[in-house]
């Protein structure tokens, strides 16, 4: 019986380990998620402003090529 104790054990601490593992995994996915998520929002904030800009035909001072000598 002796060894089929150490046995159920061997399995146990294994499991725990898994356990363990499959948690961590978990929370790292998780964080991704919420990463990928802001980094999506600010993409289309990006892109929305990228096409107002691209829509903005106005000029300014700054945006006109100075004169040559």
């Amino acid at each position: 019986m002796t060894t089929d104790s150490t046995r159920i054990e061997t399995l146990e601490t294994h499991l725990a380990f898994q356990d363990e593992a499959i948690r961590q995994l978990n929370d790292a996915l998780v964080a991704q998620q919420g990463r990928i998520d802001q980094m999506q929002a600010e993409l289309e904030r990006l892109v929305a402003t990228v096409r107002d800009g691209a829509n903005d035909t106005r000029s300014t001072p700054a945006d006109e090529v100075p004169p040559h000598y």
